[in-house]
């Protein structure tokens, strides 16, 4: 779809010694689709500032507080004010941003995980209801163009009946007491009382989950979870062994570490049917291998004609050039910000920019955040069953 002007969108968070904030911008600036035109990007109105001149903002679209932002953007015509509203904030203020915008009448983009309760996520499920609102959850490995040639493998049952998924997120850096030296990355995420109640499955163990569930459309019915905090002072879990039982009989291991030493982001996962099997790993995402019991093995390479409709919408360069972490992010920010477009002109999206995590997701990965932590306290299987608010 094209739509027939740039989409205007805020940013909460993402100022000073952010990480994740200049992503975010990076991602939605990189079709040229978005603009950056307001935004609160710290709780110091002096940072923020700082950081709007970075920036190039209009100063007085530069505000102390997102409840300010929110009160004055929805006041503007129609040809200045925002159209949505991306959170990229510490866990514990994505509740009342996302819930402020969305009363609002604004659409969001909001950082994962969603909440840092289940309550919290139920109630953005009911308000985006409510009030009619596109919400996107930037589960951003989802965006990659052959995760979704993954996907389309299994729909189309190349792997017949699945029976087996593998999915492992294992990262290095929080190997010592990192928090201890006042790394602000380090700091929050291991912070309950701005993380939530976990560190590694909230950080990165839910993008695992998400993965495996988008690629194989599969959901969790039983769980058993082994939560380990290894370093001495650390308040939250830094590796986490997940059993999964799936319906239809699949079973599943799920792993996440993030005192992995060696390890920088290595995202992978592996689906096993009865007719064949794939991998994919994200620090070589251009390539999706596909094995079989009695042939020889298919490689599945980016930007190939071969692919299917849904990975070519989401490539943008031919094959033998790398695509990669900016250019995923930037499909969930493209697909979302097509379908606010259309929303706003009054037309329908195109037929893939529809394809990006919604706030049901986002429900359904804090539930499995709250049913590990759980899982791991009590030492014995618990219950998936769970169905979000519509």
């Amino acid at each position: 779809m094209k739509i027939k002007r740039k989409i205007r969108y805020a940013m909460v968070g993402g100022g000073p010694g952010s990480f994740i904030g200049k992503v975010h911008r990076m991602a939605a600036a990189l079709d040229g689709e978005i603009d950056l035109a307001a935004g609160v990007f710290s709780s110091s109105p002096e940072k923020s500032l700082i950081t709007g001149r970075e920036l190039h903002l209009d100063p007085d679209r530069v505000y102390s507080s997102y409840q300010e932002m929110a009160e004055k953007e929805k006041k503007l015509s129609a040809d200045k004010r925002i159209g949505f509203v991306s959170i990229t904030t510490p866990n514990y203020l994505h509740f009342p941003i996302a819930k402020t915008f969305i009363e609002s009448g604004f659409h969001v983009v909001c950082d994962k995980p969603m909440t840092t309760s289940l309550e919290d996520s139920e109630e953005l499920c009911r308000l985006v209801g409510k009030y009619n609102t596109i919400f996107a959850l930037t589960h951003n490995y989802t965006g990659y163009p052959m995760v979704k040639q993954a996907r389309e493998l299994i729909r189309k049952g190349v792997l017949g009946k699945i029976r087996k998924v593998m999915v492992a997120y294992s990262q290095g850096w929080l190997y010592n007491y990192l928090e201890g030296t006042k790394h602000k990355q380090a700091a929050w995420r291991t912070d309950p009382q701005k993380a939530g109640i976990s560190l590694c499955i909230g950080d990165i163990g839910c993008h695992a989950e998400h993965l495996a569930r988008y690629i194989t459309c599969l959901r969790m019915e039983e769980i058993c979870a082994d939560l380990t905090t290894f370093i001495p002072g650390r308040k939250l879990e830094d590796d986490g062994n997940i059993l999964v039982r799936y319906n239809g009989g699949a079973r599943g291991i799920l792993y996440a570490s993030q005192i992995s030493v060696g390890e920088e982001n290595n995202l992978s996962i592996r689906v096993y049917g009865n007719k064949a099997s794939l991998e994919w790993r994200q620090e070589n995402p251009d390539y999706l291998f596909l094995r079989y019991p009695d042939a020889p093995e298919k490689v599945y390479k980016k930007g190939n004609e071969y692919l299917e409709p849904i990975v070519k919408h989401n490539t943008r360069v031919p094959c033998g050039h790398p695509e990669g972490y900016l250019e995923a992010f930037a499909n969930i920010y493209r697909n979302a910000a097509r379908t606010i477009a259309a929303r706003i002109e009054g037309t329908k999206p195109g037929a893939f920019d529809t394809d990006f995590p919604t706030v049901q997701d986002g429900a359904i990965g804090v539930h499995f955040i709250h049913k590990a932590v759980e899982s791991s306290r009590k030492g014995s299987w618990v219950d998936m069953h769970y169905k979000p608010n519509p």
